[in-house]
This record gives C-alpha cells, structure tokens and sequence, in this order.
C-alpha cells in the first residue's frame, strides 16, 4: 500500500502550503513530487460525494473548502457526483448497509448538492474552472464480465479483507452485503477514468478514504502507468469530541431551504471558545494575522471573534446579504430583546392556540430540539423559555394568551438558540 509521505519542510506550492497552514493536510501519498507538480502548472484534482440526501452539510465542508482552495491557487477542481455509487452506498466505517435509493431520489438529490457548490466554486470551460461530473456517465456503462476481467484482476480479496472499513463491519459481526464489497473496486475505477477524460492527478478526501484513495492510485499504475496522487483532510470534531455538523436539531445542512441562513449563522456564532481559531482557519477566508488577533480575545471580546466567524461562515454558503441580515437579527434579538424577523417561525392558527399547544411538540417544529424525548429533557434541565420565561412543565401548552400584540410567542432553547411562533 502507498504510505502517506508528509514532507518535513514547507511545502512551495501555494496549494500544498495553504493547507498546511490552516490546518487542512493529514496525509499525502508523496508530498515531495505533488508539491514539484502544483508548482509547474494547473492540476485538476476531485472529490467525490454521493447523492444520499438532497443537501450537503457542514460534515462536507473541510472537503468543500479545498477545493475552493484548489481553485483559488490556481488548479482545477473536478467535483464528482456518484449519481452510480450511490446505488450502492460507501460502506465506509458504517454499522449497517445504507438504505436503497431509486433513480428519481438520487437525481433529486444530486440537483441539491448542485445548488451547493455553485456558491463555493466557479464553474466553466477554463483551466481552472471547475466542473462537476456524474460517475454514472461511465459505471451505467460497464459490462460486468470485462469489468471483472480488467478491473478485477488488480485487487486481491484479501487485501480487501485487510481494509479498516470492512474489518469493523466484520469485526462486529455486522452484514456487509457483496453490493458494498464492491464500492472500493468502483471508487478506484472512478480515478481511473478522471485521468482518461479530465486529466486528473488527484484524489482528495476525509481521512476515512485513504484506502479507497491508495486503490485508485495503484490501479491507475498497474492499468496505465500513471502517476497519481492522493491526500486526505482530518475528520473534525469540535473541542467536546463531538462530530463535526451535528446539533440537538439535526444535521447543519448548506442548503437554505434544509436550514435556514440564520440558524445556519447561529450553529457558527455559538462554537466553544477553544475551537474558534481553528474553524476560522478552515472556514473562513480571512488572512492568518487577521486570525491570530482574533483567536488571541479572552473573556467576553471572544464572542467577537465568533461573530465574524459566523458572518464570513454565512457569507461564503448563503451571500453577503443573508449574513448581514443574521447578524442583525442576532443583534435585535439578543442587544435589544426584540423579535427578529430572521428568525426561524412556526406558523399556527389562532384555534390551535385557543384551544392550546403542546410546548414539547413546538420545540420539536421550531427546530429546538431534535425529538420529543430531547424536548423533555430541555424542559426538565430549566433550558425551555416561552417568552423568556423558563417553562419547567413537560406538560405545558402553549396557548392565545402568550402571543404578544403582533401575533408572535418566542421559543427559546437556552440564552442563544431562538425560534418564532406566529399566529396566522
């Protein structure tokens, strides 16, 4: 297997330096010769993601990012959508198979993530243009005896076997069906026919894909002699150990009609102080001096740090205008205790509220809690407020009377997270 070959000094390519100064390089399978490469003309580079839901999520976004850095040094980024793979599922450090998705959802889903990475990346017929791809284009096209015949013939099962992703489903006893045992074989060919059509060189990915990774960079040597390149970024969590993109409510996705730009703003204004310069690092633009001063606030001037990390954050997926509009309602509703129209809101009939609604069920709407169960528990921990004042009643409706003269209630999880009830 190719080793991960991380070069003792600073990398000269602008790419290769980028990310190692923000904090994205984990492994490279010859930094040495990647970095001659970068220097010497445009490289087109991919990553892949499948189309398992209609919206990336900030999950998605240290690998988004490099290829916006790819693109801003000067290279090509190549975003492959797995419109094939997706038939079948990256069983990648995954318990159990994921589900079957029919064509209709997958091509639904593959115009979200589309919408995606329109605002990160510019796409055209230039060097440095991107363009995305879909590897049904070629894997719809394979005839499966000539497959096992060219393909096949590189790749043992037991090495197969060796591989971390399939040893803990293994380990664990859990089914991995011959379906996924093949994806690492598809993700390999996939490399393959990127050099032959695009050129490509270089294969990007989180940590989890070295293996996939390392396969396409052999199977391109032992079918054609190339000379490939792969490199992975670190999977994130923050400070707490939890996953990178995860919250009470549900996954942070970059599609505003999935999350709204506000809470979408909200998720980054309320990162843990110890994680604030290194998201600022990876998510956002800034120079690394602008950074250092920031991450450098103590005490109460820290949360100045976090807004302009959720103003850049916010302006780089949703725009400039949506950003600004977040941070004014943030202003509104936390400086001066008003209502702000950016605000996440649940719309109800005024006989919903004569008659009375269940907070623990509005929690839940209003995108507060993730279920019913975490509703509870917000309200059994003091952290549920109607209004501003805590609500210590699993029980408790919401009800007419709370509304306020221009027909709205605020919920609120905590001092920081806050949603809207407007009577209609």
């Amino acid at each position: 297997m190719t080793t991960p070959s991380i070069a003792s000094v600073q990398p000269r390519s602008a790419f290769l330096r980028t990310l190692t100064e923000r904090g994205f390089l984990n492994q490279c399978s010859d930094q040495t010769a990647l970095d001659a490469a970068l220097q010497q003309g445009a490289v087109p580079a991919y990553i892949g993601f499948d189309a398992t839901a209609d919206s990336l999520h900030v999950g998605h976004l240290m690998s988004i990012m490099t290829l916006r850095w790819l693109q801003r040094t000067g290279h090509k980024p190549i975003v492959l959508i797995g419109g094939g793979t997706t038939r079948i599922g990256d069983p990648s450090f995954r318990d159990s198979s994921r589900p079957m998705l029919d064509d209709a959802q997958i091509a639904a889903n593959m115009e979200g993530i589309r919408r995606v990475f329109a605002k990160y990346l510019t796409f055209g017929d230039g060097p440095t243009d991107a363009v995305m791809v879909n590897n049904a284009d070629w894997l719809d096209e394979l005839r499966y005896i000539p497959l096992l015949r060219d393909v096949g013939q590189h790749f043992t099962v037991n090495r197969m076997l060796s591989f971390d992703s399939v040893k803990l489903r293994l380990d664990r006893e859990q089914p991995m069906t011959f379906l996924e045992f093949n994806y690492m074989i598809l993700q390999a060919f996939d490399f393959v026919e990127l050099s032959r059509r695009h050129g490509c060189r270089l294969q990007m990915g989180g940590s989890d894909q070295w293996g996939n990774i390392v396969n396409g960079i052999e199977l391109g040597r032992r079918m054609e002699g190339l000379d490939l390149f792969g490199l992975t970024t670190s999977l994130l969590t923050t400070a707490s150990g939890i996953k990178m993109g995860k919250t009470a409510s549900g996954a942070v996705w970059l599609n505003a009609d999935r999350l709204s730009p506000w809470d979408f703003w909200q998720f980054w204004r309320n990162t843990e102080d110890a994680d604030v310069g290194r998201f600022l690092r990876l998510f956002t633009e800034l120079p690394l001096e602008e950074i250092a001063r920031l991450e450098a606030l103590e005490g109460a001037e820290l949360n100045e740090a976090k807004k302009v990390l959720a103003n850049e954050a916010t302006r780089l997926c949703h725009g400039a205008e949506a950003a600004t509009e977040a941070a004014e309602t943030a202003r509104r509703t936390f400086e001066e205790g008003a209502f702000g129209e950016g605000l996440h809101s649940v719309a109800v009939t005024r006989a919903d509220l004569d008659a009375g609604l269940r907070l623990v069920e509005l929690l839940v709407e209003a995108g507060l809690a993730e279920s019913k169960g975490a509703a509870r528990r917000l309200i059994r921990d003091s952290g549920a407020r109607v209004n501003g004042t805590v609500v210590a009643d699993e029980a408790a409706l919401v009800t007419a009377a709370d509304l306020d003269g221009e027909g709205r209630i605020r919920l609120s999880a905590g001092r920081k997270r806050h949603a809207l009830v407007r009577c209609r």
